[in-house]
């Protein structure tokens, strides 16, 4: 995805999140695309190339680059609502916004702290970035998406900046009603531990990660083939390690695995098993510990992460007769990395830091889908008032009308014809959820009022013309 000198060292060291790339961390296309003004001269010259090719005249086929698709409308429409949810989030836990180029050479917000001598800092990013690879599309995975980041940096009490993380994490998922999920918690300490105790060598800690991160996905039986036969493991090393990671609970498995005779000897997992305990604390003070789970099998396979992780699942329910809900997907990940920072620092200052990355585009697919098969109809526009005229030749009076609402803050349309039928422009009122429709005819002129009418209900009232900016204020207030 990004770039740190060799390419198979940057995927070593660079996050892969819910949606394919994390903390804006895939944010280096080898050239941004072109845009529409300033490569005219080029696409003309691919445009001829083409015809020229495809025999003179004949066009050719029309498509979107490969790994990138158009967004109707609805679709914008819909993806809004959902950044606007996140980002209020964002806001209400006093984040602030900052932006970093699309081409980077190095991991974005790292190195932006690193670069600025920042050490304290709390900051949400939105926006679209790029991955390096062909990723497959029949899986929701494209070249071009939209991350949506949350991260704190800085020397703060323990797990104090790691439980509003997951709280931040739990408010999304809550207001955008997905329905149930399931937040798993584990901390890359307790893990390493585990494998110590278990008689992993270190150098095997990584590929033994990611094999015991499948366990979400396949059986223990499938992990421990791959662990013997793939990773070298010999198999009582993978029966013991089965013990430990296939556990999950709350504080109560906390509890005994701080009195377990093996992991209360190891000095990293004991200090992982202290902070989780302290975290669960916090969890149960926000409300929220009812839908964190304590995983022992949550491994999130990269080596920058230093303590605390954590993944959010959507959680299906395929029948009644189903002990534990299933999980649907990962939405959202994260987790603590203290040393990323200090490696772009030329003195080697650290900055510790933890973050969330929100799965945007795997949210975004599920409600799709979800709009789509319920029929629900998504306004595209937010026109508060169709200016409307009943009878000919009331152009200059439509256009005199709409000029006052719209300087007056008011999203206002109408339609470009000089004589429309009126009927129609409630038509259009209705097909489009315009909730007003400010009518101004003959009468109306003469009388010195605008009929406004509820396009749901079809009632009408007059009201003064000098009252009619106050009164559509009114009635569009929450």
């Amino acid at each position: 995805m990004v770039r740190l000198g060799p390419l198979a060292a940057a995927r070593r060291l660079l996050p892969a999140g819910p949606a394919g790339g994390w903390r804006s961390l895939s944010r280096s296309w080898p050239l941004r695309p072109p845009g529409p003004v300033g490569d005219r001269g080029l696409l003309s010259r691919q445009a001829r190339a083409a015809a020229g090719s495809a025999g003179g005249g004949r066009a050719p086929p029309l498509k979107t680059p490969k790994g990138t698709r158009d967004h109707p409308p609805a679709h914008v429409a819909l993806r809004d609502r959902l950044l606007a949810a996140v980002v209020a989030c964002f806001k209400r836990h006093g984040a602030a916004a900052i932006d970093t180029p699309v081409l980077e050479l190095q991991v974005p917000f790292a190195r932006y702290l690193a670069m600025n001598k920042i050490t304290n800092m709390k900051r949400y990013h939105v926006a679209k970035v790029y991955r390096r690879d062909n990723p497959a599309t029949t899986r929701g995975r494209y070249r071009e998406f939209y991350q949506c980041d949350f991260d704190i940096a800085g020397q703060f009490d323990p797990m104090i900046p790691d439980a509003e993380c997951l709280k931040i994490v739990h408010e999304i998922l809550s207001d955008l009603q997905l329905g149930d999920f399931l937040i798993k918690v584990n901390d890359r300490r307790i893990l390493n531990g585990v494998f110590a105790v278990c008689g992993i060598p270190e150098s095997k800690f990584i590929t033994t990660c990611s094999t015991v991160d499948k366990l979400d996905k396949m059986p223990w039986e499938d992990v421990k083939s791959e662990m013997v036969g793939e990773k070298g493991l010999s198999p009582e090393a993978a029966d013991r390690i089965g013990e430990y990671v296939q556990l999950h609970g709350g504080l109560d498995l906390i509890e005994r695995l701080l009195q377990d005779a093996k992991l209360s000897q190891n000095k990293l997992a004991k200090e992982g098993l202290g902070d989780m305990k302290l975290l669960f604390e916090y969890l149960t003070l926000f409300g929220i510990a009812g839908e964190i789970s304590f995983d022992l099998s949550l491994a999130r396979g990269l080596d920058y992460y230093t303590g605390v992780i954590f993944e959010a699942v959507l959680l299906q329910q395929e029948n009644e007769h189903v002990e534990e809900p299933v999980s649907v997907g990962s939405v959202a990940g994260g987790g603590r990395y203290d040393g990323l920072v200090g490696m772009f620092d030329p003195k080697g200052r650290k900055v510790p830091c933890v973050g969330v990355s929100i799965g945007i585009e795997r949210i975004f697919s599920i409600l799709e889908q979800r709009v789509e098969a319920s029929g629900e109809k998504v306004r595209t526009t937010e026109t508060q008032v169709l200016v409307a005229t009943p009878q000919k030749h009331l152009l200059a009076a439509r256009l005199k009308l709409i000029s006052e609402l719209w300087g007056a803050g008011i999203k206002a349309e109408m339609l470009y014809k000089k004589d429309p039928k009126l009927l129609k422009q409630l038509q259009y009122c209705e097909d489009t959820g315009i909730p007003l429709a400010a009518i101004v005819g003959e009468q109306e002129l003469t009388d010195g009022v605008v009929k406004l009418r509820d396009v749901a209900t079809r009632e009408e009232v007059d009201i003064p013309r000098e009252k009619l900016i106050d009164e559509i204020r009114r009635r569009l207030e929450p």
